[in-house]
């Protein structure tokens, strides 16, 4: 399901910076949320230090990056750590924000069906309304090239 076009659903998670986060926050800026399975797990990792090498350049241009997960804020600030990430990665222990927003489900790995995490990002215009959608994404240290040059095509 492609929430492109429609509007975002809204959230209030804890943030690694030890505040709440909620969609309301940044009604007027460009918001790239990023769901990934695992802290510190090699898929994840690549997809975070991608997103951390082009962080310059979305700070630059306005972009607000938030990655989610249902790890806990300790897990998170380790992750952090290990990798020296500069943007805030929010808890979704429930599961809330990532079924709302068709990141978490029935999933097929090797074979196996599943239910966890579905690694996808989405990209929430300053309306709120979803610009983008990968509801699927299966090169994670490829993506953050993908959601950069995105961006960048749509801003001229």
């Amino acid at each position: 399901m492609s929430l492109e076009g429609r509007q975002a659903p809204g959230f209030t998670l804890e943030g690694s910076d030890g505040k709440q986060h909620s969609l309301q926050q940044y009604v007027g800026k460009t918001v790239v949320v990023f769901f990934y399975p695992k802290d510190n797990t090699s898929g994840c990792t690549k997809e975070a230090c991608g997103f951390r090498d082009n962080y310059n350049k979305l700070i630059d241009n306005g972009i607000v990056l938030l990655g989610v997960s249902k790890d806990s804020i300790a897990s998170h600030n380790k992750f952090i750590a290990n990798f020296n990430l500069p943007f805030v990665l929010l808890s979704d222990p429930e599961t809330t924000m990532m079924q709302a927003y068709g990141a978490f489900g029935e999933k097929v790995m090797y074979g196996k069906k599943s239910t966890g995490t579905i690694r996808s990002t989405v990209i929430i215009g300053p309306d709120g309304i979803v610009l983008k959608h990968w509801n699927k994404v299966t090169k994670a240290e490829q993506h953050p090239n993908q959601v950069l040059d995105f961006l960048m095509t749509k801003s001229g």
